[in-house]
């Protein structure tokens, strides 16, 4: 169990929806990488959360989907420096980050339609295409 996360002034996500574990990072580093356990995995299983509402568990699904694990919970690592308390906050940041994403409300795309000028330039263009090809064809003779 961890501390709650606040996401913004109206949502607070309770720490025991948030779940983290430490273990040894990959990549170079010496004796610290092999001896200490400074990478986070930090899990929050969304859909159990009464914090969140259902469009944003909806957005939230389809954001992190390469992030889910076998149980659908949202998986978060962090290894970016050799503490663990700042990886920690690094986790928890970049899952604040994810879930206020979720949280913004797309705009409905309101379908316009071309503009009474926009339509006479285009049929104008054609005009003017078509008349450039009709000076192409061979001459006619009629007999």
């Amino acid at each position: 169990m961890s501390t709650p996360l606040v996401i913004n002034a109206k949502i607070t996500l309770p720490g025991s929806d948030l779940e983290w574990s430490a273990v040894r990072a990959s990549g170079p580093g010496g004796q610290n990488v092999n001896k200490v356990s400074s990478k986070i995995e930090l899990s929050f299983d969304f859909e159990s959360t009464v914090a969140l509402p259902d469009a944003a568990k909806t957005r939230l699904r389809a954001l992190a989907k390469n992030s889910l694990d076998a149980e659908g919970r949202v998986f978060i690592t962090s290894q970016k420096t050799r503490d663990q308390v700042k990886n920690l906050a690094d986790a928890r940041e970049k899952l604040r980050e994810l879930v206020a994403k979720a949280l913004v409300v797309p705009k409905v795309r309101k379908p316009t339609k071309p503009t009474k000028g926009s339509k006479v330039r285009r049929v104008t263009a054609k005009k003017k295409v078509g008349a450039k090809k009709a000076t192409r064809r061979a001459v006619r003779q009629d007999d």
